[in-house]
């Protein structure tokens, strides 16, 4: 039977590049299924993908929430409508092009070859930001400086948005052990799949910031990131068996 791939993109007010990433994906020579979670967007990016849905029938999916509810609560409901739908792979993706959509192959390649989680990587091979100014790329890399030394995970980009995941790794985190609900929520997840033993490797990407469109990037998400990571550090949770 053929794998079965799902990207989950999260979108809020996202219309200059709604339908530009759905069509950039199904254009990709490995079959991809697209799952849009919207938190109602005011500017109308769910009426656009609404209206792609009869073109690309059984591929494109949409979530839509009653309000903007954070990031990893995003893709949580993504993750557990995948996994009720039966996808082999669960690939977290922005939708503002700054994660390249011709990278998708080699995240689902990564895990093909063994790994359970593979992340695309800004900092694996060098610091490989562009668009973004000095002190952005300085705050983030320090940021991955900080969570690695925390929390003694062996992952360079650590706050990274771009991840395949395999369906066993979801299905072994206990989507309730998840407490950040911003950009903290990569964290939590890389680490929890670390500490159930799961492999985790770093696809290096070229990461390019949104050129329309707008950052949904705030201080209250970092803050939120900087203490969840000391409490994830003296965290216990049960573990669970790799299946």
């Amino acid at each position: 039977m053929q794998e079965r791939n799902l990207v989950i993109i999260p979108t809020y007010n996202e219309k200059e590049n709604a339908e530009k990433i759905i069509r950039t994906v199904f254009a990709l020579d490995v079959p991809f299924h697209i799952l849009i979670v919207d938190d109602n967007s005011p500017d109308g990016t769910a009426e656009i993908v609404r209206s792609l849905i009869p073109e690309f029938t059984g591929r494109l999916h949409m979530i839509e929430r009653e309000g903007k509810l954070g990031l990893g609560t995003a893709y949580l409901a993504g993750f557990t409508w995948g996994l009720e739908q039966g996808y082999d792979y669960l690939i977290e993706m922005d939708a503002d092009f700054s994660h390249n959509p011709q990278d998708l192959p080699r995240l689902i390649d990564a895990c093909r070859q063994g790994a359970h989680v593979s992340i695309g990587s800004r900092y694996s091979k060098g610091i490989s930001v562009i668009n973004w100014p000095i002190g952005r790329v300085l705050m983030s890399w320090f940021a991955s400086v900080f969570v690695r030394t925390i929390l003694r995970m062996p992952i360079y980009d650590c706050t990274a948005g771009f991840i395949c995941y395999h369906r066993t790794v979801l299905e072994s985190i206990d989507f309730d052990w998840v407490k950040m609900k911003g950009y903290g929520f990569q964290i939590s997840m890389k680490y929890f799949a670390y500490k159930l033993g799961f492999t985790v490797v770093e696809v290096p990407i070229i990461f390019i910031d949104r050129t329309e469109g707008t950052s949904k990037m705030s201080s209250g998400i970092f803050g939120e990131a900087f203490w969840g990571v000391l409490k994830l550090r003296f965290k216990r949770f049960p573990k669970k068996q790799k299946k």
